[in-house]
């Protein structure tokens, strides 16, 4: 199993809301991930349309799946946090929803940021899109992350 098997198949596990409100990671790759969600009456709102509390879970569990990725050499040495997300909401969601998460960097040069300082800051861009293909949701959320003591 590669390492993305593996963080595909542990995300949940480290991660039980996203199973909670029924995330399937579809892939994860080197900075790179997506995730699908289908609506249910757990995830609809007032209107029948997919909450924004799900769909704001959806898009942050592909971001984590993505910055799992980049950072997949590692991932056992650092303590990520999400720090900071913004969210816009473009257009009524209703349905299957896949968001796709890549990294702003490319991993090397995280990874290599993260080796001399210990640290490193980047984004994830989060696009969500509904069956027919248009977007519904655009994300940014900033991770930082520290090498474990």
């Amino acid at each position: 199993m590669n390492p993305y098997d593996v963080i595909k198949a542990q995300l949940g596990q480290v991660v039980p809301f996203q199973n909670h409100v029924g995330i399937e990671l579809l892939e994860v790759g080197d900075g790179v991930a997506s995730a699908r969600m289908t609506q249910r009456k757990e995830t609809s709102n007032h209107i029948s349309t997919q909450h924004a509390g799900a769909m704001f879970t959806l898009g942050e569990a592909a971001s984590g799946a993505a910055m799992a990725g980049a950072m997949a050499p590692v991932i056992l040495q650092v303590r990520p946090v999400a720090a900071k997300a913004e969210i816009a909401f473009t257009k009524i969601a209703k349905g299957t929803l896949t968001a796709h998460g890549k990294t702003s960097q490319p991993s090397a040069a995280l990874l290599d940021e993260l080796e001399k300082i210990g640290k490193v800051s980047f984004e994830v861009q989060v696009d969500i899109k509904d069956e027919e293909g248009d977007t519904v949701v655009e994300m940014r959320i900033d991770w930082h992350l520290s090498k474990r003591s």
